[in-house]
C-alpha cells in the first residue's frame, strides 16, 4: 500500500471509529494506547487524544488480578484468549465506579511479533437502585425487648425488665425473627438498627423515637430500669 492510500485508509478508519458508539481503543502489543475512539474517551470523561500513551492496565481493573497481563501475553506469543476480561474501572470526573467485559484480540489474523490490539469495552448497564426497605413499626413492648436484646441482656433479665416471662419474650423475639426473616438474636438485633427501631445515637440501646406501631402503649420508662423502679 503506498504512502497516500495508507493515510487515506487511516483517515476512512479514525472517522469510522470517532462514529461508533462502543468504546474501542487501538493499542501496542503491550497494551499503550494509540488511538481512542470519542465513546472511549468519554469513560473517563475527556478527550481522546489524552488516552495516548496510558495502557489498558492503568485503566482498567481487571476482577482477577494479573488477567489482562496475562491476556495480553498471550496474544503477544500469538494465542488468542477467548474469554472476555471482567474489569472495573472509574468513570468521569465523579469518580463513579463502573463494570463490564473488556476484549482485547490482535488487529489482523496475522500474528506479527509485535501485534496491534484492539480493545472494545462492553460497558455494564447501570444497575437499578435498590429501593430502601421500609422502616419498620413494632410494638412498645417489642421495642424495649429489642433495645435489652442489643444490650446484651439474657432472655430473663429482659422478661424482668418488661414484665414478662421468658416463654413471652422468646414469643416476641420468634415473631420478630420470622417477620424480619433473620436467622438469630444478632441477626435481628442488626436487622432492628437497619430498619430504623433502634436509635443509633443511644448508648445504653433504646428504641428509636416514633418508632412504635399506632396505638401501642409508648411508655417512657427506659427499657433498662425494671418495672415499678425509678432512676
Amino acid at each position: 500500500m503506498g504512502g497516500e492510500d495508507y493515510t487515506s485508509w487511516r483517515s476512512h478508519f479514525l472517522l469510522l471509529l470517532d462514529r461508533i458508539p462502543t468504546p474501542i481503543a487501538v493499542c501496542r502489543a503491550d497494551g499503550e494506547v494509540t488511538v481512542a475512539n470519542p465513546a472511549m474517551a468519554a469513560e473517563w470523561g475527556t478527550a481522546p487524544g489524552r488516552l495516548r500513551g496510558r495502557s489498558l492496565q492503568e485503566l482498567f481493573r481487571p476482577r482477577a488480578v494479573g488477567r489482562l497481563d496475562r491476556h495480553i501475553e498471550a496474544l503477544r506469543l500469538g494465542r488468542r484468549p477467548r474469554h472476555p476480561i471482567e474489569v472495573r474501572w472509574t468513570a468521569g470526573t465523579d469518580g463513579v465506579e463502573r463494570e463490564g467485559e473488556l476484549l482485547v484480540d490482535p488487529v489482523g489474523d496475522a500474528f506479527p511479533a509485535s501485534p496491534m490490539l484492539l480493545a472494545i469495552l462492553r460497558v455494564r448497564a447501570e444497575p437499578v437502585p435498590r429501593q430502601m426497605e421500609p422502616r419498620a413499626e413494632v410494638s412498645g413492648v417489642e421495642g424495649h425487648i429489642l433495645a435489652l436484646a442489643a444490650a446484651g441482656a439474657t432472655t430473663a433479665a429482659i422478661g424482668k425488665a418488661v414484665g414478662l416471662t421468658v416463654d413471652g419474650v422468646n414469643y416476641h423475639l420468634t415473631r420478630l425473627t420470622r417477620r424480619w426473616r433473620v436467622p438469630n438474636r444478632t441477626a435481628l438485633v442488626a436487622k432492628a438498627y437497619v430498619l430504623g427501631v433502634l436509635s443509633t445515637r443511644e448508648w445504653p440501646p433504646a428504641p428509636a423515637p416514633q418508632r412504635t406501631a399506632r396505638g401501642a402503649c409508648r411508655s417512657t420508662q427506659s427499657p433498662h430500669i425494671p418495672p415499678g423502679r425509678t432512676r
